[in-house]
């Protein structure tokens, strides 16, 4: 992470006073949304907190050598071209102690929090099976000293935990915290079960990914790295948490993990995300785009960009370019958009020549090309996200398709004067 720090072009604010980890720290990242915040002085603790480093596109483009409108692409390829790895490092960088959560300046962001929460921490595993490995960011919630209650959603980890879970044994994890943007994007990524995310990560690294042994596990080097397992007889009340969409999520009953020891560098940052900020939104949305844009390129071969806006939460929201060849490309691109991601609300296709990363653009479209009554398409009674606060308790919700692209049969009419004026005078 500190390599990609010594990145210039990044605005850092660092903050020397004393800084409580409880809701003040938080006060403070709400007012940088899109800097990367260093808290060098938290109240009680001696590791620095940081926070911000995957906020925008730019920084999370930078980290894997691409531009953010090829963000997409890049992902893509780097998915279909993994690069294994083979060695991996000591620990001789590393203080190893016993496990003590109080250590480390872990926050509690809101008033109502089920108390402080581990946001960043990426947790390896292998499946108790195949031995097939796995890396995935989940929410961990503080409940003693060497205890955190996990938040798991059923992917890769939950199917690896109910395995272990019918076997009557423990799954052995590793929590890594403090990585640069490329491997989280890496750990969040649509990936089929059976590949490994730190290929992935490799890959974005350009093959210069390290990794160490731990927990008889291939962990990233990281800033901290937790050591500890996941109980198979034992839950715990994890919540009330702030998710994306800047509302409370259910308390629920979740595993508990059992830490056994930490590791952690010299001058070490402790990474935190903040619950529903930018950081979490493009982490966590972002890695679906490919599978969108796979998805609409099916059906729409000319499909040129996908975007999850972060006004939508980076989840529910999405704006499709195309370029259009067909009268029904734009609805048949809407189709493929709403069923590729389940959660997906509400889809705005547009041409080629609408700039999906600006807002008003896009509205630019979608009032000068939309007719309601033929561009609208509405699907009610649809499997939707359970973040969604308007839809029913399992999820069910009615869904949006606005195609806002060009009358193919009367393109000049749409033609924007402006452009042209620019190319000629460019």
């Amino acid at each position: 992470m500190k390599e990609f720090l010594k990145e210039k072009k990044f605005n850092i604010i660092k903050i020397d006073k004393e800084i409580s980890t409880e809701f003040e720290a938080t006060s403070i990242i709400k007012k940088h949304p899109r800097d990367i915040i260093i808290l060098n002085n938290p109240k009680g603790y001696d590791i620095p907190i940081i926070s911000g480093i995957a906020n925008t596109r730019e920084k999370i483009a930078c980290a894997i050598n691409t531009e953010k409108d090829n963000i997409i692409h890049k992902m893509i390829d780097s998915m279909e071209n993994p690069i294994s790895i083979d060695k991996t490092h000591n620990l001789k960088n590393y203080n190893t102690t016993d496990a003590d959560l109080n250590k480390l300046p872990i926050l509690t962001h809101y008033q109502k929090d089920g108390g402080a929460y581990i946001t960043s921490g990426v947790v390896i595993a292998k499946d108790p099976e195949t031995n097939v490995p796995n890396a995935s960011i989940h929410r961990m919630m503080v409940l003693s000293h060497d205890k955190l209650a996990i938040r798991i959603v059923p992917r890769n980890l939950y199917t690896y935990f109910n395995k272990a879970k019918q076997m009557k044994k423990n799954l052995p994890i590793a929590i890594a915290i403090g990585l640069d943007p490329a491997v989280l994007l890496a750990s969040t990524s649509s990936i089929p079960i059976d590949q490994d995310e730190m290929e992935l990560a490799n890959r974005f690294k350009e093959g210069k990914l390290k990794l160490v042994d731990i927990n008889r596990l291939k962990v990233p080097q990281a800033e901290i790295i937790l050591e500890g397992e996941i109980l198979f007889n034992e839950v715990a009340k994890e919540g009330p948490f702030v998710d994306l969409t800047d509302t409370y999520d259910h308390i629920r009953d979740e595993p508990v993990i059992k830490l056994t020891k930490m590791h952690i560098k010299e001058n070490p940052y402790y990474h935190t995300i903040l619950p529903a900020g930018f950081e979490h939104k493009l982490l966590q949305g972002l890695p679906q785009e490919p599978r969108i844009y796979k998805s609409v390129k099916n059906t729409v071969p000319t499909v040129q960009n996908v975007l999850l806006t972060e006004g939508g939460c980076c989840w529910l929201h999405a704006t499709i370019a195309i370029e259009k060849q067909s009268q029904g490309d734009g609805k048949n691109a809407l189709l493929a958009a709403l069923s590729a991601h389940p959660s997906l609300k509400h889809a705005v296709v547009v041409d080629k020549d609408i700039n999906l990363f600006d807002n008003e653009d896009v509205e630019y479209a979608i009032a000068t090309r939309v007719k309601g009554d033929e561009d609208i398409i509405i699907i009610p009674k649809s499997r939707g996200s359970s973040l969604d606060p308007v839809a029913l308790p399992d999820g069910t919700t009615t869904k949006v398709g606005v195609d806002a692209t060009k009358d193919i049969n009367q393109k000049e009419k749409f033609k924007r004067v402006s452009s042209d004026f620019y190319i000629i005078n460019k």
